[in-house]
């Protein structure tokens, strides 16, 4: 689904670019919240809900590289936004995948760096804001409990996907470089990526999934569908009362530690990026076979930095194809992880609401 240099004119990149930016900044306002808001409820602190989030970027990178195939000839890989603003807020999930898709143009010669503002509107805006809605209004009208998060979730992601695909083609009517049927195109995209959907359906619950098995209160989108309150049975007449928690035995983790999860999905992570890539599907995804199809391949350009070290997700002069890919895929993995994790623990610091000596807020 990334957009290629050359699809789309300059006024419609130009805009799409403004509106992108316009996304982020607010993006980065929101994350502020967010971020502080998940401190303040769970115990932890910016040191591990920074690294959290970052995490979520580096594991969307990563199953990027993972394309699947939907159909004869062609595959399909998670775009992320619902993935991301189910598990770490709206706000922080398009930024999320606004740093994956800034790695993997700069680094990766993948998706046009003139399209940057497209796909980040496209893959970042358009699935967060439609993934986001469609799951917080099904919680709303569903009962409690992880299983309606789960229908949620799968919902909103398999939605998020033709959502973003018929975006595109909204787009290209309006500024497309190539003259072909808008009509033909619209039905290939919605067609094809309700396919690939699918896919981002199940590969998104399944992580959504794995997460409220050991740690509910991280998934931030599901917080008040899967809380329970544990009470104490009084005598009979007598009000019932709220527990009070066992403090943990001597040597056991501190409560709220993520130590153990970001463990896990780090080597998850690495694992995808650096293994299971290598067999991923050679086929061209969604959008470059409907592209090929319809003839609007042609007026792609090349990336200006196809001559990139990891362009291409494998490391130049490199005989050793399984070695390239994954070394490529560990580096785009460090990079991304870092890059988010520096990134939100500063937008933390900014939003934490540290208090004044006198114990007002300090003003940003």
């Amino acid at each position: 689904m990334h957009v290629p240099d050359g699809f789309l004119n300059a006024p419609v990149s130009v805009a799409t670019g403004a509106v992108a930016a316009a996304a982020v900044a607010v993006s980065l306002r929101g994350a502020r919240r967010e971020l502080a808001g998940d401190a303040e409820g769970s115990g932890l602190g910016a040191e591990r809900t920074a690294p959290l989030a970052g995490l979520v970027a580096a594991f969307v990178f990563a199953v990027q590289m993972l394309n699947f195939p939907v159909a004869a000839g062609t595959s399909g890989h998670l775009l992320g936004g619902a993935l991301a603003a189910i598990l770490v807020g709206p706000y922080t999930g398009v930024l999320c995948v606004s740093v994956v898709l800034l790695m993997q143009g700069l680094l990766f010669a993948d998706g046009g760096l003139s399209a940057l503002g497209t796909n980040i509107l496209l893959m970042g805006v358009v699935t967060v804001v439609v993934a986001y809605a469609l799951f917080r209004g099904l919680l709303r009208v569903l009962p409690a409990g992880r299983g309606s998060v789960g229908v949620a979730t799968f919902v909103a992601a398999l939605v998020s996907v033709p959502a973003s695909a018929i975006a595109f083609t909204g787009l290209y009517a309006i500024g497309g470089t190539a003259d072909v049927s808008i009509g033909k195109v619209f039905a290939a995209m919605a067609g094809v990526h309700v396919l690939i959907g699918i896919g981002e359906a199940a590969i998104t619950t399944a992580t959504v999934g794995a997460v409220l098995a050991v740690r509910p209160d991280l998934v931030h989108g599901a917080a008040d569908a899967v809380r329970t309150t544990l009470v104490v049975r009084t005598p009979a007449g007598a009000p019932a009362r709220p527990a009070t928690p066992e403090p943990a035995p001597a040597g056991a983790p501190a409560r709220g530690s993520l130590r153990p999860l970001w463990l896990g999905g780090l080597g998850v992570t690495v694992v995808c990026a650096a293994f299971v890539s290598f067999y991923a599907s050679a086929s061209p995804d969604g959008l470059e076979k409907v592209a090929t199809d319809e003839g609007i391949i042609e007026e792609a350009r090349e990336h200006d930095l196809a001559d990139s070290p990891l362009a291409d997700y494998g490391v130049r002069d490199l005989d050793n194809e399984r070695l390239s890919i994954a070394l490529a895929g560990s580096a785009g993995v460090a990079v991304t992880l870092a890059a988010g994790t520096a990134t939100f623990l500063a937008l933390r610091r900014r939003g934490s609401g540290a208090s004044a000596p006198d114990g007002e807020p300090q003003r940003a």
